[in-house]
């Protein structure tokens, strides 16, 4: 792991635009916590668990072609009112279900701070549908959408998803948008930044793997697990779309992580997460 210097993070924020590296970066912004709920919708009991709060992320890649954005965060910054006092903030879903978010920061607060803008971002990649993944979706309107057809199509309904928030992606509608129809898709055309298609926990959910120079390889998970105890006692939300897929496309990965010698970060991982360095230091 290699953090952005002093210096360097002095002459990235004094650079209008910024010079594409050398090779591979991630950025990982801080998108607070999310409140557990109930163990038993993971297939876990709370004495099972070492923490049943979840860190949310989103993240920037940079790569010597572009930039890619993965995932959005949970709340949209027009909704956070208080920006530098931790505040926790109620969200209501379709179905009426209340969700709670403690957060400090606007997710473009700390994108500037990395030298980029929503403008400067070619790609935009979710992991998947779910609201906890697209609060600042429409800030990415004008990058190219990558999505599957599958995901796509559950996300304009005529009658939203319980789990969802339409109106933080809306724009996405009319973006220029790339139908992903492989299960690998390579982003730059190097094999650097690859989504890799894993059904289960919805349709067209995907993970996103990183060839980094220094860190090695990572494959970033979505919602394939949300905490670890899920990948340690081999248990499947009771409330993914379909979980016999879920639990191949687990087995898939693990066969590919092991092939490729990476590491797994679990966006959820409210105890990894908060052990990670948050932009503008960023990961090669």
């Amino acid at each position: 792991m290699k953090l952005l210097s002093t210096l360097g993070l002095a002459v990235a924020l004094a650079t209008a635009a910024p010079q594409p590296p050398k090779s591979v970066r991630v950025y990982v912004f801080d998108g607070g916590k999310l409140d557990g709920g109930d163990p038993a919708r993971f297939s876990l009991k709370r004495e099972e668990m070492a923490m049943a709060d979840m860190s949310i992320a989103a993240y920037l890649i940079v790569h010597p072609k572009g930039t890619l954005m993965w995932d959005a965060g949970a709340l949209p910054d027009g909704e956070l009112t208080a920006e530098g006092t931790t505040t926790r903030y109620r969200i209501v879903l379709p179905n009426g279900n209340e969700r709670f978010v403690t957060t400090t920061r606007k997710l473009a607060s700390q994108l500037a701070q990395t030298g980029y803008s929503p403008r400067d971002i070619n790609y935009l990649a979710l992991s998947h549908y779910h609201y906890d993944h697209t609060g600042n979706a429409n800030f990415f309107a004008g990058a190219t959408w990558l999505v599957r057809q599958v995901e796509r199509d559950v996300m304009f309904p005529d009658k939203p998803n319980d789990l969802t928030r339409p109106e933080t992606y809306a724009s996405l509608k009319t973006s220029k948008t790339t139908i992903v129809n492989t299960d690998d898709y390579d982003v730059f055309g190097d094999g650097t930044v690859v989504l890799k298609f894993t059904p289960g926990h919805t349709p067209g959910h995907q993970v996103l793997f990183l060839k980094l120079a220094q860190t090695g390889p990572v494959v970033i998970s979505g919602d394939l697990y949300h905490y670890p105890e899920e990948r340690s006692l081999h248990r499947v939300p009771t409330f993914d779309v379909d979980p016999k897929q879920t639990a191949a496309s687990r087995a898939s990965l693990d066969t590919f992580m092991m092939k490729a010698g990476a590491r797994l970060w679990i966006q959820h991982d409210l105890a990894a997460n908060l052990k990670m360095n948050k932009a503008p230091a960023f990961y090669e």
